[in-house]
């Protein structure tokens, strides 16, 4: 930059007018005792929370607003409101009064929701930026989905445009996906519990197998677009579970959930949580066990999570956070269109194994300098491993020969740490705030495919030795690792208006080292030939992600808002290392590029209408996906490899509706209709491959609507949840009709109806309801591999029922 540009960015900065900052600060204590009251949140009533009080009460935040409405808000305490004037330091000191009739926790859910329903990030949390991006909170606590299974189709309800796989009636994991991206186990997210990564590798495997318990979650935080400046490279952006923390006025709290429901379910979810002086913790454990709705598909889940905390003082605090979760399913296998369309949940498939198990680790330091200085540290780890048994072949319809089974199996050993350095300072007399942070990340995993038994038992040993010439051998170490350093700064041009540029520099080092053997058999069983071929690969690169985001509030209650980011996503080594009978793999696939924007509109409307919608592009080149190829002797496979480049756009929208206030309800009712809609345009612009230019890109749902009313009164609530996706293609190439594989294809449209209602007496609490109401048959996803392959049906009419005692 010449210093003629500085002198122009000078000049703006002068002839922008200045604005005045108000701090305001007080204590909140106890009317009765004059105790204080930690955990209290102080909210603008136009914009949201804008603080909390700490374990001497104490609060303390900055505005730029110099008339102020304010509320207090405890659940155990009434809420108190205040209009205020503020001045250059406003001390203001308040006191609570106990509730004088006990509310079930129900009416305090509702109680909160009615006055402060927050479903947006603030422009900053902690020692994160959101200002200009596109951010959805889903409150976990407020839902009315099916926890115990962790059902994604409700629990994500007001998420737009996502696209989710539907093939487990338990929810042992998270398949989520959204403009065009594979959903499969979520890898096209970053995705993190508590801010780290439970990915089993960020850049080599970024697929997850483990999701938190619902029932243990506080919030999901999911910020698009932009996202990757901060929180990694992927196109999708950032999905974060946030659980849920220690009750702050209570030395023990306990809660325990048992759920019963159709196909032999049954779930325990036991939490146990609490603050003692500067000490606080928060765990649960979480069982579940099911027959699964086909045969061959029964699992069995057990996972624990514990948190502890200790706060030094008001500025430092240490927590440390561990999780297992292990489970074993049988696998029913995939279908061909053909055997969908006879018996959609028939199975032949009796010696199909999966087992996962996943221990994280994280300690958390957090440092607050100044009021306008905050630090954070995060060291965390993985040691996990996934194993895959059965027999699969490219013909779904074959019959098991049991013999012996193809076995891969897994070993994910990984750690890292972030810091994160963030600062509030004037340019000008004008707020800015600047954020700095680095990461580094180092995996060593290992990946090896081979012959399993020829048992019927989830036997997950490698037999070599009892089938030495099996052709399907191979076994690869894979060392990655990664440094970034980000940061982003919010300058505000002017009162109302601000821009957000920032950057990410990313250092990847892949390596690649093993072998893999191959084996041909004549048509007795003997081999004809056997070939080992080792590989040791080396791929280093380096580059520079750059975004931009621009905010502009002309009111407290409205917000217009864009965002542009560069995207990278790097070739999986399950892209390089997999034999798949299904497929074959490109040995020529490479990384993936491009970005994404997005402009919107977002706010409430008199208190009455929530809503955000937005329009999108997403610029995908290099494109990772199937096409159809003919080989020399006809016969036509499916390859994977980087299709070309892509593009998709769109509109997706939200508005959610206090329907109470328009038909003029009393308080004890509730009644909110939401609309959550997707519309969403795709095209192949460029490729090497013949037949692919002007074709629709896959995994890209034309329409996507979920819609629902949720009523009641008092402590009774009752929601009704209607979805619809229309038809989607798996391939490239656009496929109608699938071959014996059942791996490419056609996705038809369906729509699912939900019901669930929910019940609080005092300690108690029943949930109950009926997912696909309907019972329509449907399926969501033709599986490449495992749990397939062919295509994975979706569960049909079924219900549940929870019982909640806290104590």
């Amino acid at each position: 930059m010449t210093l003629k540009d500085f002198k122009l960015l000078g000049m703006l900065f002068f002839c922008v007018s200045t604005y005045s900052q108000y701090k305001i600060s007080g204590f909140v204590t106890n009317a009765k005792d004059n105790q204080p009251i930690s955990q209290v949140s102080v909210y603008d009533k136009d914009s949201g929370l804008m603080t909390n009080s700490n374990s001497s009460g104490y609060y303390e935040f900055e505005t730029n607003k110099e008339n102020i409405n304010l509320a207090f808000f405890s659940y155990e305490f009434e809420v108190y409101e205040i209009a205020l004037i503020a001045s250059e330091n406003t001390e203001l000191n308040i006191q609570l009064n106990a509730l004088s009739v006990k509310l079930s926790e129900v009416e305090i859910t509702a109680r909160k929701t009615k006055v402060f329903e927050l479903s947006r990030l603030k422009d900053v949390e902690g020692t994160a930026i959101f200002a200009g991006k596109k951010t959805e909170v889903v409150l976990v606590d407020q839902s009315m989905a099916n926890l115990a299974s962790n059902n994604a189709r409700q629990i994500f309800s007001q998420v737009a445009g996502l696209n989710i796989y539907q093939n487990d009636d338990a929810g042992l994991q998270l398949n989520i996906g959204g403009r065009g991206l594979d959903p499969n186990r979520t890898s096209n997210f970053n995705t993190r519990q508590n801010g780290y990564d439970i990915s089993a590798d960020v850049l080599g495997y970024p697929e997850s197998y483990y999701t938190p318990a619902s029932e243990g979650l506080e919030e999901i935080q999911v910020v698009r677009g932009a996202a990757s400046l901060q929180y990694g490279t992927q196109f999708g952006g950032l999905v974060n579970f946030k659980m849920k923390s220690p009750n702050p006025n209570k030395p023990i709290e306990l809660i325990t959930r048992n759920t019963i429901g159709s196909f032999g379910l049954y779930t325990n979810f036991t939490s146990i949580s609490g603050t003692k002086d500067n000490w606080s913790y928060y765990g649960y454990f979480n069982y579940k066990k099911g027959d699964g709705f086909r045969p061959n598909s029964e699992f069995e889940s057990k996972n624990v999570f514990a948190h502890i905390g200790y706060q030094f003082s008001e500025k430092t605090s240490l927590t440390g956070e561990l999780t297992y979760m292990r489970y074993l399913a049988q696998q029913a296998g995939g279908l061909t269109d053909d055997m969908f369309e006879e018996d959609p949940y028939q199975s032949n498939r009796t010696r199909n194994w999966f087992q996962v198990d996943w221990l994280l680790y994280n300690l958390k330091f957090e440092h607050q300098f100044s009021k306008k200085n905050d630090f954070s540290f995060n060291f965390f780890g993985l040691q996990a491993s996934r194993y895959a048994l059965g027999f699969r072949t490219n013909r779904v319809d074959q019959i098991d020969p049991l013999n012996e089974r193809d076995l891969i199996k897994g070993n994910f050993k990984n750690f890292g740490f972030e810091t994160r350095y963030l600062s509030k300072y004037k340019v000008l007399e004008k707020e800015a705030t600047f954020l700095i942070g680095a990461k580094y990340y180092n995996a060593n995993n290992d990946q090896q495919q081979g012959p399993g038994s020829d048992g019927i038992g989830p036997d997950f040993n490698v037999a070599t030795e009892d089938f030495p010439n099996y052709p399907n051998q191979s076994s690869y170490d894979f060392p990655n690792l990664n440094i970034a350093v980000f940061g982003e700064n919010i300058f505000y041009l002017f009162d109302k208006f601000s821009i957000t540029p920032g950057a990410r520099f990313e250092y990847i080092k892949t390596l690649s080292d093993g072998f893999y053997q191959e084996i041909r058999l004549d048509g007795a069983g003997n081999p004809i030939f056997n070939e080992t071929v080792y590989e040791n690969q080396d791929f280093e690169r380096s580059f520079v992600l750059l975004g931009l985001g621009l905010s502009f509030k002309p009111n407290n209650n409205i917000e217009f808002y864009g965002n542009v980011s560069q995207n990278y996503r790097s070739v999986t080594f399950s892209d390089i290392s997999i034999f798949n009978p299904a497929f074959a793999i490109d040995p020529n696939i490479t990384d993936e590029k491009g970005f994404t924007s997005d402009l919107g509109i977002r706010g409430n409307f008199k208190r009455i209408v929530s809503y955000d919608a937005n329009i999108f592009s997403l610029v995908y080149n290099n494109r990772i996906g199937f096409v159809q190829e003919v080989l020399s002797d006809g016969r036509i496979i499916s390859l994977r490899t980087n299709v070309g480049d892509a593009v998709m756009f769109g509109v997706e929208s939200l508005f959610d509706v206090d329907a109470k206030r328009l038909v003029g309800l009393n308080p004890e009712f509730r009644l909110n209709y939401f609309l959550n809609s997707s519309f969403i345009n795709s095209e192949y612009t460029a490729s090497e491959k013949p037949g692919i230019k002007g074709n629709k890109v896959e995994f890209v749902p034309e329409i996507n609507i979920k819609t629902g009313l949720r009523f009641g009164y008092k402590n009774l609530l009752a929601n009704l949840q209607y979805t619809y996706l229309s038809s989607q293609f798996t391939d490239a190439t656009n496929s109608v009709d699938a071959p014996i594989s059942g791996v490419i294809g056609e996705i038809p449209s369906y729509d699912i109806l939900d019901i669930s209602l929910s019940y609080s007496y005092k300690r108690f609490k029943l949930e109950t309801g009926i997912n696909n109401l309907l019972d329509n048959t449907y399926f969501t996803r033709r599986a490449t591999g495992y749990p397939g392959p062919g295509i994975i049906p979706s569960a049909p009419r079924n219900w549940y029922a929870t019982l909640q005692i806290k104590i």
